[in-house]
């Protein structure tokens, strides 16, 4: 296999590239890193010094390649599929980038935040990361009118993070009853092909995710 995907299949971030190299129909080897064992830790690490997953490694180009938004616009140069997952129309790439840091910054980081919490049993004042969730599906909520994906015509670098990032965010605080777009939108990502082959792989792991309660029995 030229590609090797470290990763772990629980984690946001490793989904939205999964969700790439699937919707890319690309082959690749996986290889699952373990942060609790130190020999995996220390593989990771002689790739990606920072220590996170995901990282590709790129065999024929040897070349390591971390951070999930920075992979998949690799794989869209070299590996693209059926469509690219970053438009080659300026503007429109923008709005791709844009909406992908939003998922990033203001989805995923406090919803991990409120995991991370119950993980390590810190018991911390969880109301600014609450609020800033439902600010997040407020702004999603006026962006998604009149749209079937967040940030171009086609499904995109954006969407990918979307998926994973909506999917556990809503284990924590569930969209609200207005935000109707929002939900159309959610319903239209799980029946992507590649996000449902990704819960597929993700559900045996389920059962280690801190919400796990809370992820609706369908994906169970």
């Amino acid at each position: 296999m030229p590609l090797t995907l470290y990763y772990h299949p629980l984690s946001s971030f490793c989904h939205k590239v999964l969700i790439a190299l699937y919707e890319h129909g690309i082959a690749f080897e996986k290889r699952i890193i373990d942060l609790a064992n130190e020999a995996d830790r220390a593989e990771l690490r002689s790739l990606w010094p920072i220590g996170k997953f995901p990282v590709i490694r790129d065999h024929d180009r040897q070349r390591n390649v971390p951070e999930s938004s920075v992979i998949i616009e690799y794989l869209d140069q070299l590996y693209v599929g059926q469509h690219q997952l970053i438009p080659d129309d300026w503007d429109t790439a923008l709005q791709v980038r844009l909406w992908d840091r939003f998922f990033d910054c203001h989805v995923q980081e406090p919803m991990q935040q409120i995991v991370a919490d119950r993980l390590y049993a810190t018991h911390g004042d969880l109301t600014k990361q609450r609020t800033a969730l439902l600010t997040a599906y407020t702004l999603l909520e006026r962006q998604l009118q009149d749209r079937t994906w967040v940030a171009s015509p086609d499904f995109s670098l954006a969407d990918c993070s979307a998926a994973p990032a909506l999917f556990y965010a809503s284990t924590l605080v569930p969209f609200p009853a207005g935000c109707q777009n929002l939900s159309a939108y959610f319903e239209r990502l799980t029946q992507r092909p590649s996000f449902q082959q990704v819960i597929k792989e993700a559900r045996p792991w389920f059962s280690y995710y801190p919400y796990a309660e809370a992820i609706p029995e369908r994906f169970r």
